[in-house]
């Protein structure tokens, strides 16, 4: 049976619908339009930002290539300054380290890979930087702070070469002990059959053989 009793009364009730629920139906659509663009437009400005990112980059690489390093350090700053949430950015402020590294400025390689520890949204590029970090604190002979870092790690995927870097570092102090083990630990860390095996063995039993 027709809820409605005339078609008068069907055309008044829809009326008073509109009256009741318009402004909200009305809101809604423009929220869900507002919402629809406004996410187009983040969308475009992110691929955007990613673009002028690349291009930047590939401009300090380039001004590395050439030996111009106020200038791959302009374009490096820029990146991380104004493009800090793009991949990009930490590109760069590991190349510079790299590169201020090689060039003795080791403070300065320093301040860029804290930088990406704190600012990288990947763990594995926290964790490069963090392990490239403690190797440059060991080779400043700073032992105590390179094993802090390497305690930090959390990574599976870069516990061998974490391992590894404590073996080293044990062995340096002198605790030929906990070198071999660290050394042991970074075997067990790798698949079956990397290369890595063969050095990290050497390692192994170049401390076995002084052992005693």
């Amino acid at each position: 049976m027709d809820i409605y009793a005339s078609d008068e009364e069907k055309a008044e009730e829809i009326k008073q619908w509109w009256r009741d629920n318009g402004r909200s139906v009305i809101a809604g659509i423009v929220i869900g339009a507002v919402a629809v663009f406004g996410g187009r437009y983040w969308l475009n400005h992110q691929q955007v930002q990613s673009e002028n990112a690349s291009i930047i980059y590939q401009q300090s690489t380039a001004y590395l290539s050439q030996n111009d390093a106020d200038a791959a350090q302009a374009a490096s700053q820029e990146l991380m300054q104004n493009y800090a949430s793009t991949p990009y950015a930490v590109f760069a402020a590991m190349q510079m380290a790299e590169s201020a590294a090689k060039s003795g400025e080791l403070s300065a390689a320093e301040d860029y890979l804290y930088w990406v520890i704190e600012h990288a949204e990947l763990n594995s590029h926290k964790e490069l930087a963090t392990l490239r970090l403690a190797r440059l604190k060991f080779s400043q002979g700073d032992n105590s702070a390179a094993l802090d870092m390497v305690a930090s790690s959390e990574s599976t995927a870069f516990r061998s070469l974490f391992a590894e870097l404590e073996g080293d570092i044990k062995l340096a102090m002198g605790d030929r002990s906990a070198a071999y083990a660290a050394y042991q630990t970074a075997v067990l860390s790798l698949a079956a059959g990397e290369p890595r095996q063969r050095l990290l063995q050497m390692k192994m039993d170049d401390v076995a053989s002084h052992e005693g």
